[in-house]
């Protein structure tokens, strides 16, 4: 299952041009580790603290995740970017709701999560009950319920969601 981690870091007045433009050059060379699905860097919105960054990464697991982030190659990239950012990174793993709708800055309210992951829920329950349950349909309520469920999660975080916070992505990041 794929890993999600946002990291934070805090780039020193005047050196933000620079920071950009190496740590660019490093998400790009990231991407020859195996297991490293995705990278991108977000710059502070308006209003926003200007200083701070955001730094999406995806691996393809956990022992990818550890392998990354015990390289020599990000060792390196750690030393290099002390000449520009104050403090250590700020590393969170996402879960759940919050890898599907990842956003470095800031999550969308809770209220519109919950709209979204219904849009998805409700089809996908429509779609297993009339597949999946008759033929689990003599089988005991735990057995039913594991399978049903099982069913939901695997359909939802690999088939339903991306697509559906895709569609979803300027509402869900709007103003309310």
């Amino acid at each position: 299952m794929a890993i999600h981690v946002a990291i934070t870091r805090r780039v020193r007045p005047g050196c933000e041009a620079e920071f950009v433009e190496a740590i660019r050059e490093f998400l790009s060379a990231s991407f020859a580790q195996d297991g490293v699905l995705g990278a991108g860097i977000i710059s502070p919105a308006p209003g926003q603290n200007p200083h701070e960054y955001g730094i999406l990464r995806t691996f393809a697991g956990e022992a990818e995740r550890d392998a990354f982030y015990e390289s020599a190659a990000y060792k390196a990239w750690r030393e290099r970017s002390k000449a520009w950012t104050d403090g250590e990174p700020v590393h969170h793993q996402l879960h759940g709701l919050e890898a599907w709708f990842r956003h470095p800055q800031q999550a969308p309210p809770k209220w519109k999560m919950a709209c979204a992951t219904l849009m998805g829920v409700y089809p996908v329950s429509l779609l297993l009950g009339v597949t999946l349950g008759p033929l689990i349909a003599g089988w005991p309520m735990p057995l039913t319920s594991l399978a049903f469920g099982a069913g939901m999660v695997a359909l939802l975080t690999w088939v339903v969601m991306p697509p559906v916070v895709r569609l979803l992505y300027s509402w869900l990041h709007s103003p309310e």
